[in-house]
């Protein structure tokens, strides 16, 4: 079938004098004239635009898209797949900027002033905002989540270290606890958790006997937060649910 060079261009989204240009060039001439000299594109014709097109969009010029369309050892096949290699590598960066660009976004949502290099440095593979708007659906409009965002937008690099070496030397300490064999309820292990309560209220909001028992039930209930535990040691989470409880019950 032949086509009229308004008709590639409209089908192929180009301009008109873009065809005319990929003529003078003899990077796309098309197969046929009619007797008054007008363009005449075959289906072949269509299918080269087609790769032109692709390699266009992935950034290489002209006069290399016509060495490599031209080039008699390649096949379709084999230009399909070097743009298909070429688009799913091309997907993964713009994949990465999305993700660079999320996480900018939601840092400054929960003013976590950190830049990506320092972040990690923070907090490693854990992702702080990964439940971001979770948690502002479910706690957004309470007092704890208000402190919280103040206090969080203060923050620089080295609190946050600060903040990550005390949490690891709590958690050291009660996974050491748990190896020694002490029960939950037991005075050490009920000072660990008034600790755990008390490091909340230091950096985040003020932690109520209350809002501590609730966020106990989670830690096992949640497999999210089960698992932060877990890596710990495992047990913990429901260890530390049961201190928390006793702690509270204890200091009622």
């Amino acid at each position: 079938m032949a086509y009229t060079v308004g008709q590639v261009a409209r089908a192929a989204r180009v301009t008109v004098r873009t065809l005319h240009h990929y003529d003078e060039i003899g990077l796309l001439s098309p197969g046929g004239r009619t007797p008054a000299g007008y363009r005449r594109y075959s289906d072949a014709d269509l299918e080269r635009l087609q790769l032109i097109r692709a390699y266009r969009e992935l950034g290489f010029p002209l006069e290399e898209i016509a060495a490599i369309l031209d080039d008699p050892r390649a096949d379709p096949v084999a230009h399909l797949r070097r743009q298909h290699e070429l688009l799913t590598g091309r997907i993964g960066k713009l994949q990465e900027m999305v993700a660079a660009i999320e996480l900018a976004m939601e840092a400054r949502r929960m003013n976590i002033g950190l830049t990506p290099e320092e972040r990690f440095e923070v907090f490693g593979d854990f992702d702080p905002d990964a439940h971001a708007e979770e948690a502002e659906r479910r706690w957004g409009g309470t007092e704890a989540y208000r402190q919280s965002a103040e206090r969080v937008g203060r923050y620089g690099k080295e609190d946050w270290l600060r903040h990550r070496a005390e949490n690891e030397d709590w958690g050291r300490r009660l996974a050491e606890l748990m190896a020694l064999g002490a029960p939950a309820d037991s005075p050490e292990a009920m000072a660990l958790a008034e600790e755990h309560r008390q490091l909340i209220g230091q950096w985040f909001y003020d932690c109520s006997y209350e809002i501590h028992t609730g966020l106990a039930d989670m830690y096992v209930a949640d497999p999210r937060f089960t698992a932060y535990y877990e890596r710990v040691r495992p047990g913990m989470a429901a260890y530390l649910n049961e201190a928390i409880h006793a702690n509270a019950i204890n200091r009622a």
